[in-house]
């Protein structure tokens, strides 16, 4: 298997536990301290929503980056799926300066490195 194949599994993966961990957030666990800049243990309404959406676009990116890799359809070529890919490393990218600015010890220390290997991964297999 390819390395870009394994980075686009690999990112996957990631963006499946945060889809998970986003819905628990949507129903009102508490995990808030991890997440929106750490300032609510459970998130208020329009967090929640926050959370809710965030599912469907990571699970959009997680299309994307398979595509890329050529592993689900469309397939790798299209330019959109291109795009899209390089779309992706760019928002996992400000993700990781985003959570390394959060007030939250929890969200630096949890959320930043998982942002770190899913931006890595996005950027390895745009590249591709």
């Amino acid at each position: 298997m390819s390395t870009t194949k394994v980075a686009a599994i690999l990112a996957t993966v990631v963006l499946i536990l945060l889809m998970c961990f986003q819905v628990l957030l949507a129903l009102g666990l508490p995990f808030g301290k991890a997440a929106w800049g750490g300032e609510h243990r459970i998130l208020p309404a329009n967090l929640r929503w926050s959370s809710l959406a965030a599912v469907f676009i990571l699970a959009l990116a997680s299309w994307m980056v398979l595509a890329r890799a050529g592993l689900v359809p469309p397939g790798a070529d299209l330019l959109a799926i291109k795009i899209m890919t390089w779309a992706f490393a760019g928002y996992f990218t400000l993700n990781v300066v985003m959570n390394l600015l959060s007030k939250s010890p929890l969200e630096k220390l949890v959320m930043t490195p998982v942002a770190v290997i899913t931006s890595l991964c996005f950027v390895w297999v745009a590249r591709s």
